[in-house]
């Protein structure tokens, strides 16, 4: 058995025990979500962190880029000078996506073998199908296996198309929260949007599951982050105001001469 085989038993095992104490297929993997959110927290935050900094880094980088257009060293140098000054690395928003994807993969696996893998574990039958309580009757199934075109098919198939359309939304929120990029960043984020939903309806809802909740999280921390930052920014500005001295104007009044009386 290879390492890829051995690292999927280990989600999927991780995921069972959490079904034993809550008793939930869904809810267990809404909370595997929240422990890997948690394992990443630091880094999370370190990506908030440099997504902020990369905003206000922005028209200086623009500014360069367009000083520069003909110089492309000239222009890598420079920018380099100003992501060492604001101590920003570029890469550093990539770190969290990446730890990411080895988890959202094997997931995806499991979730696509979950019957399979429950029936393999030795549980009973009547832990079957996998549900996440009356909202998701089987988790193993996506938007276009349960939609059809029958009233009773589409009222079945409604919250997997809504986990599909939050899944979809999960790319495009962030950057309208962070307002990063400029227009064109911005209308490539909508393409990508659409393409998710694509790709949402052909996926197991256990992972729709997952990614929600997990992009849910993503979105409150960005919050939080952005809050904070804000408010030591606020704070710092505060501190550096020079209080001036008030400057008085006093009227001073013209000296009369005295008379002076004659001898």
């Amino acid at each position: 058995m290879g390492f890829w085989e051995l690292f999927k038993n280990a989600i999927f095992i991780v995921i069972d025990w959490l079904y034993s104490w809550c008793g939930d297929w869904g809810l267990a993997i809404i909370l595997i979500t929240v422990i890997f959110r948690i394992l990443i927290f630091p880094i999370t935050m370190r990506q908030n962190k440099s997504t902020l900094v990369m905003q206000k880094l922005q028209p200086k980088i623009k500014e360069i880029q367009e000083k520069y257009a003909d110089d492309r060293t000239r222009q890598s140098e420079e920018l380099q000078k100003v992501y060492a000054e604001a101590k920003y690395n570029p890469l550093s928003g990539c770190l969290p996506m990446l730890l990411q994807m080895p988890i959202f993969m094997a997931l995806y696996q499991v979730l696509r073998e979950l019957s399979n893998l429950i029936t393999q574990s030795g549980r009973p039958d009547d832990v079957l199908p996998a549900t996440f309580y009356n909202l998701l009757p089987d988790l193993s199934l996506s938007a276009s296996t349960v939609f059809a075109f029958t009233a009773e098919a589409f009222v079945a198939a409604i919250p997997y198309l809504v986990m599909m359309l939050l899944f979809s939304l999960s790319m495009l929120v962030p950057a309208l929260i962070n307002r990063s990029g400029d227009r064109n960043t911005l209308i490539m984020t909508g393409v990508m949007s659409v393409m998710m939903l694509w790709f949402g309806w052909t996926v197991p809802a256990g992972v729709l599951l997952y990614w929600d909740t997990s992009a849910l999280i993503g979105i409150g921390q960005t919050l939080i982050t952005k809050k904070m930052n804000e408010h030591k920014e606020a704070t710092i500005e505060e501190e550096m105001v020079e209080i001036k001295p008030v400057k008085v104007e006093v009227e001073r009044k013209e000296r009369k001469t005295r008379p002076r009386k004659n001898k």
